[in-house]
């Protein structure tokens, strides 16, 4: 837990005190694991989004709501007590056009209804979490959020209660996430929805003067969550959407993922379809910038700046806002190629054009890609 000070003056030793009772209750919550709860708070101010009138809208029933869960699956289930019933039936009504696959740790949702009816439901499901949208794009299909605080990892007390709005502006988690959506048409009436995320820590540096922030290991489960919220969100209730996440098919085993000694490759003991799953999803984790995909022709069109190339870049000043300047680096355009060959898969870089790439540039790609695959 980091502990910022906004005020040196503000409540004084009541700050350190609150402090040490709360570390103490920290401890207990996570013997008792109550402290993976989410709680998110956007860092970054935004209006709520508003939603076309012509655009299918999402339920906006109390019993649709996603309520407050945690990280956990069993947790998730347990915490939730039973709703109000309808009437005099305990009887929920249910969405039975929403399946979940899973394919090792990785989950996501199979959905009977067309890409353009879920998409406006999405965005109103990450406002109702506490984000606020930092990107979305109807045509690639994707929606990202702003880094967000998951308030609920910093521990409750009684002190953290009687002081309320000052001790939140006090205490930080120093944990962040921010999430990117990303649907996939399978047909007319049938979309994927995949959900991923990057996490951030906030550390101290070596001499211990001050924190940065650092990336840090996605959580599965964290996504898996997510999806069950989303799934209470289009109509599924809490029992159903946790145990259908939860109990998902699993496959025990990881993707064998290989980069080639004789070229700029990575070879994956997969079919096509599972190794443009798994290249999409560690595309969204790697928080690529993603134009476009084309799944006929295996190619997922993203933008890269190689930061290690030692190109400059620079922000622009009141004279290159004027008189048109641009940074002296920008981002390029590049393909991700997927292509079954006898039963595995290729997974090698383009350029704008076509031509496979077998400079630094694409090694460094493919290197990011594996690791997030084997990590998946």
């Amino acid at each position: 837990m980091t502990i910022h000070l906004n005020k040196t003056c503000l409540l004084g030793s009541a700050i350190g005190l609150s402090a040490l009772l709360l570390s103490g209750c920290s401890s207990v919550n996570q013997v008792l694991g109550l402290e993976d709860t989410v709680n998110y708070k956007s860092t970054v101010a935004g209006d709520p989004l508003t939603i076309p009138p012509d655009l299918t809208q999402a339920n906006r029933d109390v019993r649709y709501t996603a309520p407050a869960g945690v990280a956990t699956f069993s947790e998730y289930a347990a915490s939730q007590t039973a709703r109000p019933a309808v009437g005099q039936t305990q009887v929920l009504p249910q969405s039975e056009d929403i399946e979940v696959k899973r394919d090792g740790d990785l989950r996501w949702l199979v959905v009977k209804r067309p890409a353009e009816a879920i998409y406006p439901q999405l965005l109103e499901f990450w406002n109702d979490q506490g984000f606020t949208i930092h990107s979305d794009d109807p045509r690639a299909g994707l929606i990202e959020t702003d880094w967000a605080e998951n308030r609920a990892k910093i521990p409750e007390g009684w002190i953290r209660k009687a002081l309320g709005s000052v001790i939140d502006q006090v205490f930080d988690s120093g944990e962040r996430e921010r999430f990117r959506t990303r649907l996939e048409r399978v047909s007319p009436d049938t979309t994927e929805i995949y959900i991923s995320h990057q996490h951030m820590v906030e550390q101290p540096t070596a001499d211990g003067t001050t924190f940065r922030w650092v990336y840090g290991k996605e959580d599965q489960g964290l996504n898996a969550a997510m999806l069950a919220r989303l799934m209470v969100y289009l109509g599924t209730d809490v029992g159903t959407a946790s145990a259908r996440v939860t109990e998902a098919e699993k496959v025990e085993t990881r993707p064998s993922v290989q980069a080639l000694p004789d070229r700029t490759a990575l070879a994956l003991a997969e079919n096509f379809d599972r190794a443009w799953r798994r290249v999409g999803v560690a595309i969204d984790s790697a928080g690529f910038s993603v134009e476009d995909r084309d799944r006929s022709s295996g190619d997922y069109f993203i933008r890269y700046l190689d930061v290690d190339l030692g190109q400059k870049i620079e922000q622009p000043n009141i004279f290159t806002r004027m008189f048109g300047g641009k940074n002296t680096a920008e981002p390029v355009p590049y393909r991700i190629h997927v292509q079954e060959q006898g039963g595995t898969s290729l997974v090698q870089v383009l350029d704008a054009n076509g031509v496979v790439q077998e400079d630094d540039t694409a090694k460094r790609i493919l290197s990011v890609l594996a690791d997030h695959m084997r990590s998946n």
